[in-house]
């Protein structure tokens, strides 16, 4: 399953129990070389989630702020997620394609947890 992002702005949409609800967050999409390695750092807060495509750990060093770490297979399926304070390094996780950063906390609002498959919607 190929995915043709670019660098831009969409909605992380996590479905809560049975399907009958969704839950959309703003979305920060970060596909270059050049977005992925600037990811949250220098920011006070994250508004919604920012995901780092492709990509299998991330670190938290010059970071500000904690933040929930999720990281998703290749069918966007949530594989593990953490909570990392600044200057921390986070271990590469084999099966991870792509990476969402968050407010520490937020993801669990969500319904963020092992084992949801999340989507992702981009703006035209």
């Amino acid at each position: 399953m190929g995915r043709q992002w670019r660098d831009g702005q969409g909605r992380l949409i996590v479905r809560t129990g049975g399907g009958a609800g969704a839950v959309a967050v703003p979305l920060e999409v970060a596909t270059s070389y050049r977005a992925r390695t600037k990811g949250l750092l220098g920011r006070d807060s994250v508004d919604g989630a920012m995901l780092l495509s492709p990509a299998n750990s991330v670190h938290t060093f010059r970071m500000r702020i904690p933040i929930d770490v999720a990281y998703l297979d290749r069918d966007l399926t949530v594989i593990a997620v953490h909570t990392m304070k600044p200057w921390r390094l986070g271990l590469p996780r084999l099966r991870s394609r792509h990476v969402l950063e968050s407010a520490a906390g937020a993801m669990q609002g969500w319904g963020v947890r092992v084992g949801v498959r999340v989507e992702v919607a981009v703006d035209a």
